[in-house]
């Protein structure tokens, strides 16, 4: 320390990277390049910012390349040079995947539901549409609020409900459902699947209509699921039912589909089977307006879409003064975001070494 000496100088880059990558907190990673110019050339060089988004959400391995929105280049003595093209790319992919392995964990937690698309089935349409699903209540008014699938003979026949979410990427931790209670049957049945399953994905970009106007159609073929969860057992009770999945998952294009499995409850007056839903719930982090998407057809690849930190950091700082003004406090919050990426440049003109 006292010599100035780096560590770096005495690793192989082969265990240095083993090293970086073994760490799971984004933020550390950025203050680690920020240490001097040699450590920003290592991270940069050798992509470990795009090595954890991957390794936090394997959906991205879809991504062809990064664009930065609004994004104004850099002047420099060699623009145009095959080198500093490169280099120039290499900066633009650390950028926006610290950016996006920092907002991942982040952003703040929401619902994520913007609207109902379309049911595989529906037994009285519109009277028992996908749409009541997005109602927390089971009842409006003297009206009950639920989806019900056509009935079936065979009990073992799926249904599928379909949603739009709030953003194109979406980081998805947990999906609730209330399967409903026919408060107005005998007995008081209650329409549940045996077990759930939930796809996420994106829109085929040569279909514009997603909704059938026939209101019974699953619509895969519509759809281009880039993840499938597991099976887990939903239970026949009038409660939402909390399915928690194994780690968050990466939403890309802002598709949701819940597949119900299985039919447990026959209906006395027609001897039917059926499967009725109150109230479905997806919980996440919107990664939007700060991130998009655009899907290259047809390799099903795509364009991750990012707006300038710079940008998005202005707004947020703006809008903590105001706050604050209005609260009466004298704040400093110039520093208060704690993800200025741009500052690793400032940092690193007066550290080189360790």
């Amino acid at each position: 320390m006292k010599n100035g000496v780096d560590f770096l100088d005495f690793l192989y880059d082969d265990l240095s990277i083993k090293i970086l990558t073994s760490l799971e907190d984004p933020s550390d990673l950025v203050r680690f390049s920020a240490v001097s110019r040699f450590w920003r050339h290592f991270v940069i060089t050798n992509g470990l910012c795009k090595h954890l988004c991957l390794r936090m959400f394997p959906q991205l391995s879809r991504v062809n390349h990064v664009n930065e929105l609004g994004g104004i280049a850099k002047g420099n003595a060699e623009a145009g040079s095959s080198n500093f093209v490169e280099w120039e790319a290499l900066e633009r992919e650390h950028r926006v995947y610290a950016f996006l392995a920092r907002g991942c964990l982040s952003f703040d937690v929401r619902e994520c539901i913007l609207e109902a698309i379309i049911a595989s089935s529906t037994d009285n349409y519109p009277e028992e549409s996908i749409d009541n699903t997005l109602e927390p209540r089971d009842r409006v008014g003297r009206r009950a609020s639920y989806w019900s699938s056509k009935g079936q003979s065979n009990p073992a026949v799926p249904e599928t409900l379909t949603y739009k979410l709030v953003a194109d990427l979406c980081v998805i931790t947990e999906i609730n459902v209330r399967p409903f209670l026919a408060y107005f049957q005998y007995g008081y049945p209650i329409y549940s699947a045996k077990s759930v399953r939930f796809r996420m994905g994106h829109v085929k970009s040569s279909m514009d209509n997603l909704v059938d106007e026939s209101c019974q159609d699953s619509g895969n073929h519509k759809f281009v699921w880039t993840y499938t969860s597991q099976e887990f057992p939903m239970a026949q009770e009038n409660r939402l039912q909390n399915f928690k999945l194994p780690e968050p998952i990466l939403c890309i294009g802002g598709i949701l589909q819940i597949e119900l499995l299985g039919r447990v409850q026959r209906q006395e007056m027609d001897g039917l089977f059926y499967i009725c839903v109150s109230h479905v719930q997806v919980v996440g982090r919107p990664l939007s307006p700060a991130f998009g998407i655009r899907i290259l057809e047809p390799s099903k690849k795509f364009v991750l879409e990012a707006s300038p930190v710079s940008t998005l950091q202005m707004r947020v700082r703006d809008l903590e003064k105001i706050v604050n003004l209005l609260r009466g406090n004298v704040v400093d919050v110039e520093h208060g975001f704690g993800w200025d990426i741009d500052d690793e440049e400032s940092d690193e003109e007066d550290v080189d070494i360790i």
